[in-house]
């Protein structure tokens, strides 16, 4: 393979907007996806392919989340049969995803229907179902971090931890033979360092391409210290209030992340007089994977889960009540004051937070606190803008709650951190941003360019590049 030319790549999703993460590598007769994840917030209903699945050869996954995952199943409807390529605690943390995504799909395809059916109108096929969750799950080849291995002629893979969830990876790729051989590297989504559970993003150094993201590009994460002392702040107002506090949280790594800093709270006093509940049964099912792969924490960490003798982040944080059922849930309803209820959907988009809006943000005692990026269109990014009324379940709610955002808390890396990951490779290779909204793309490329003389092109979606 003595072209230069001989790879394409081009960008098929998360290309100026956050979710949707898709990419199509084309190189020896053969194509690959680099992950494929669903869209959401505006647009989310678009999620037709623009290419033909059966003719994909394999799907390189970087991580579980469904921005990044969400359209496997509809992947293999389409006729999908090659291999998904991912690690091992991706293939552990992906049947519990998937199945969940299924059954809310399939709840509000009911919905819809019902509504179809009394206005007389034609009622909507389901466009993937547990059959094809389940051949997409078989068809996943898990792999440990930093093992070469052969995926096809003349390509071979690399997972390194990208410090973001368990299984987070950044993608290596090796294309081609001897001297002709090129390297792609994909960052995946870059964690923070300054947060907890999970080890620093992998530094890499040799790449002839690589496709970042830059969901953070225009901007700075407050310091670690400084988000637990605001986290602090809202407890002491929200206790001052006589109220509760509600977190919607991503069910994989941001809820893993708040029961460890609330179990440090709770083991230095600071959280006595609340409970904290975890209303999420996908929570909780990760949150036992999270603790049978505690190798794959940062070592400090579990130095200081082992310092009490904890194995489980239950046992870490004593006042946790993880509520499975939907009896249990309901009852937190009538919870006056004292807790703290940790609820999916991360962005507001659906699960049991929305429940909890209906009954409490209306009420000046409840504080909302956001600790994830709220993508544009999103619920969440709603309420961080400041709505004062949103509708749910077809009814009005005001919002007279008190919004909080602890950016501190995220599990994406900052624009200085972006910098600094990107900064660290030593062939000048070609940068093209992804997973990103415009403003923070420019922002990453114009800081890349000034700092590092780093030139950095913005993915378009549709767009190809050829190395």
């Amino acid at each position: 393979m003595n072209n230069a030319k001989a790879h394409q790549l081009i960008f098929l999703g998360a290309a100026q907007e956050v979710t949707g993460s898709c990419h199509l590598l084309e190189t020896a007769g053969k194509r690959y996806l680099l992950d494929c994840g669903i869209l959401q917030g505006e647009g989310s209903e678009e999620q037709a392919f623009s290419f033909d699945p059966a003719a994909i050869d394999a799907v390189i996954l970087s991580h579980v989340h469904l921005d990044h995952s969400g359209r496997l199943p509809r992947l293999v409807r389409g006729g999908f049969r090659g291999s998904i390529h991912c690690t091992e605690g991706t293939a552990r943390l992906l049947p519990i995803l998937l199945k969940d995504a299924l059954s809310l799909y399939l709840r509000d395809l009911d919905y819809e229907n019902l509504r179809r059916e009394r206005a007389g109108k034609e009622l909507l096929r389901p466009e993937y179902d547990d059959l094809d969750v389940e051949r997409a799950l078989a068809l996943c080849e898990p792999s440990t971090y930093g093992v070469l291995q052969a995926i096809g002629a003349d390509v071979n893979l690399v997972f390194h931890d990208a410090g973001h969830i368990l299984g987070s990876a950044i993608v290596e790729l090796h294309l081609g033979a001897g001297e002709s051989t090129k390297t792609l590297v994909f960052s995946g989504d870059l964690g923070n360092p300054d947060t907890s559970l999970m080890p620093e993003p992998t530094q890499l150094r040799h790449a002839d391409v690589v496709l970042m993201e830059g969901t953070y590009g225009d901007r700075n994460h407050r310091s670690f210290d400084d988000t637990i002392a605001e986290f602090e702040e809202v407890l002491a107002a929200a206790s001052a209030d006589n109220g509760n506090i509600l977190i919607p949280a991503f069910a994989i790594g941001r809820t893993q992340e708040l029961l460890f800093q609330l179990g440090v709270m709770y083991r230095q006093g600071k959280l006595q007089g609340w409970r904290v509940y975890l209303d999420s049964p996908m929570g909780g099912a990760v949150t036992e994977v999270y603790e049978q792969m505690r190798h794959d924490w940062h070592a400090k960490d579990r130095a200081v889960m082992s310092e009490y003798r904890s194995r489980t982040l239950s046992e870490f944080l004593p006042c946790l009540t993880i509520t499975a059922s939907v009896e249990e849930s309901m009852a937190l309803n009538h919870v006056k004051a004292g807790a703290i209820i940790i609820a999916g959907s991360g962005m507001c988009t659906g699960g049991r937070i929305r429940h909890h809006f209906k009954h409490r943000l209306w009420q000046k005692n409840t504080h909302l606190v956001f600790v994830g990026f709220q993508a544009q269109g999103t619920l969440g990014r709603i309420l961080v803008n400041g709505v004062k009324k949103i509708k749910l379940f077809g009814q009005e709610i005001m919002v007279r709650a008190k919004v909080h955002t602890l950016g501190g808390f995220s599990a994406h890396a900052g624009q200085q951190q972006l910098l600094d990951w990107a900064a660290g490779f030593v062939d000048s290779p070609r940068f093209y941003l992804v997973h990103g909204e415009p403003d923070a793309l420019q922002a990453l490329a114009k800081a890349l360019w000034s700092q590092h003389q780093i030139e950095a092109v913005v993915a378009t979606r549709g767009a190809g590049v050829h190395f």
